[in-house]
């Protein structure tokens, strides 16, 4: 029996670690913001958060600047009150046989071992913060996180590096990447009052399977080579988690009119039989054909002139 979460306890703890995340900001965070963030299904985050508020583990609130908010700071909140907030109590008062064929009317042979094992377990996300998860993730995210033990099935990743020109002053095509008041035309805005920039562009044609593509992009930061935007592009649908890319934008001044945008990063395949089907080479070929359709639909969007401009 492989130790994991059900669905339902997986769009928990991804939903508790993103209102950790946002733990500190003016507003609440919105069902909408832990849908896109997380990949939990519209349809059932407001069940998800539903099973954190029940636990006492997050309030909501309702009105215009509605939401959900942590109860205690993320520190205080440990993985097993998160795990057990949707998967219900992790300790069970039925035999690890089941009714039959135990035999035995107090304990069975396995049960001391299995207790010892549960105990085990419930200790070590007892000692695992709501805090500890957000640090590693923010690690994972900048690619400075080194990974203990053995990495998740069908989860391996390739390197990925690409250019694209833009017929834009560098301080403008970082600029819009920033967002303000202007967010990338044809790009489907999703943003609320203190949300990130968050934006759909996953393509209308019917191959696409009702995935929802979200890119969110980080502050910029000025380096020798121009300026830093830090990025994370993640596919999501019915089934789960699809295509995750994580890297950084690279703005640098070509000439007085030309942008060079680079991006560089690691790209996830989907997770399921498709990624497991792919070979190295096939993984290197979809990555490539994922950076360069997503750089070019950015650069034909930054290249157009903004609203009112």
């Amino acid at each position: 029996m492989k130790v994991k979460l059900s669905k339902r306890g997986d769009y928990v703890v991804r939903s508790a670690i993103c209102l950790a995340t946002h733990f500190g900001a003016d507003q609440p965070t919105k069902l909408r913001q832990v849908s896109l963030e997380m990949g939990v299904p519209r349809t059932f985050v407001s069940q998800i958060l539903g099973d954190l508020v029940g636990a006492g583990i997050a309030s909501s609130f309702f009105g215009a600047n509605g939401g959900y908010r942590l109860t205690r700071p993320p520190a205080e909140i440990t993985l097993l009150e998160v795990v057990e907030a949707g998967e219900g109590s992790l300790e069970t008062d039925s035999c690890v046989l089941g009714d039959e064929p135990c035999q035995w009317e107090t304990v069975c042979p396995v049960h001391e071992t299995w207790s010892a094992a549960t105990a085990a377990l419930r200790a070590e996300l007892a000692a695992t913060t709501l805090a500890t998860l957000v640090e590693r993730d923010r690690l994972i995210t900048a690619g400075a996180y080194h990974v203990v033990g053995h990495r998740h099935a069908g989860a391996e990743s390739v390197d990925v590096h690409d250019t694209v020109h833009i017929e834009r002053p560098a301080d403008a095509v970082a600029q819009r990447l920033t967002g303000g008041a202007w967010l990338i035309p044809h790009l489907d805005a999703a943003r609320d009052d203190a949300e990130s920039v968050i934006v759909r562009v996953g393509p209308s044609r019917r191959g696409w399977l009702a995935k929802t593509v979200a890119v969110r992009l980080g502050d910029p930061v000025v380096t020798d080579e121009g300026v830093a935007i830090a990025l994370q592009w993640e596919a999501t649908g019915p089934s789960g988690l699809f295509p995750r890319l994580v890297g950084t934008l690279q703005v640098a001044e070509l000439d007085p009119d030309r942008t060079e945008l680079t991006l560089v990063g690691r790209y996830r395949p989907p997770l399921g039989r498709a990624g497991h089907a792919l070979d190295e080479a096939g993984l290197s070929r979809l990555a490539r054909s994922t950076v360069r359709s997503f750089l070019r639909r950015l650069a034909a969007a930054l290249e157009q002139d903004a609203p009112g401009a």
